[in-house]
């Protein structure tokens, strides 16, 4: 065989079936992200990256729609939750364009969009960046490839 054997085949397929076990998590319902200081963080979301406001719930949590998954922003309120965010990719169409969109509009860049991973109908480019709370963020864009 070119790429493995026939037991890692195997191997792969068991790995990536479910487990037939109920129930199972398959859809994401709410992110949250930790903030410091709320009213900069809405601003940031809302004005640099352009995410619809849904609403506010006091004292210390912000809602916003991404697409469909709702973004929580929030003061962590116990110890545990008080560390940086994991990073949420946002997928977007033209990765350049977004950047000297965001850019312009204050957001700080940490890497610039470059291509990660070339795919076989696809090239992964993605860009760092930080929000008003120096959570770090990115954009990922999947460009179509030619087809000869």
């Amino acid at each position: 065989m070119l790429y493995g054997s026939d037991s890692a085949i195997k191997r792969r397929t068991i790995v990536s079936t479910p487990i037939p076990i109920g129930p199972s998590l398959s859809r994401i319902g709410q992110i949250f992200v930790n903030v410091h200081d709320l009213d900069r963080a809405i601003a940031f979301y809302r004005d640099v990256l352009g995410m619809t406001f849904l609403f506010q719930a006091p004292p210390n949590m912000a809602f916003f729609d991404c697409n469909g998954i709702r973004l929580m922003l929030g003061v962590a309120d116990r110890p545990e939750l008080d560390h940086p965010a994991s990073i949420i990719y946002y997928k977007v169409d033209d990765i350049e364009r977004v950047y000297e969109i965001f850019k312009a509009r204050g957001a700080e860049f940490v890497v610039k969009p470059h291509l990660v991973a070339p795919m076989p109908t696809y090239d992964l480019w993605l860009a760092d960046f930080r929000d008003s709370e120096g959570n770090l963020l990115a954009l990922m864009s999947e460009v179509p490839r030619q087809v000869a």
